[in-house]
């Protein structure tokens, strides 16, 4: 089964990948290693916003983390010129989840990524993660993620 198949089996359809908002490329690729620059939560109705442990649940965030996830997709898709198949497997992620300083579920948010790769890819979304707390993020959003993915 290929990637476009199964994430039409989900459901999901890659969006355009977003442009950087400032300074810096959305994605650099060295050989068959591409780093996708952080990917905040956002959804169709716009950026999904607040503050584990503070106004909002880990359900939610967990959902916040599965759109990040869609968009490094999207950037990965962009980096291989439109190709997803050409996608290897997910090496790492990092996830930084806002929270309160009280908040210890960040892996529970960032698993909405996680598991959202592992459904659609296989064992090449099996991945290494990293998932901290941020005192605030960018525009509010509730998650951001960056990762590191391996192309043919």
């Amino acid at each position: 089964m290929t990637i476009e198949s199964r994430l039409a089996e989900v459901g999901i359809a890659l969006p355009d990948a977003p442009a950087p908002a400032a300074n810096y490329v959305p994605f650099v690729q060295v050989g068959d290693i591409v780093y996708v620059s952080g990917q905040i939560s956002n959804s169709s109705d716009g950026l999904i916003t607040g503050k584990l442990g503070e106004t909002m649940e880990v359900a939610a965030g967990a959902a916040a983390a599965k759109s990040c996830a869609i968009n490094l997709l999207a950037q990965v898709k962009a980096a291989c010129g439109g190709d997803i198949e050409r996608l290897v497997r997910v090496i790492k992620l990092t996830g930084f989840v806002n929270s309160t300083a009280d908040f210890t579920n960040q892996p529970q948010v960032i698993n909405g990524a996680s598991d959202f790769l592992v459904e659609v890819l296989g064992d090449a979304g099996r991945h290494s993660r990293s998932a901290v707390s941020a005192a605030s993020l960018p525009l509010g959003v509730a998650v951001e993620i960056e990762g590191i993915f391996q192309i043919a």
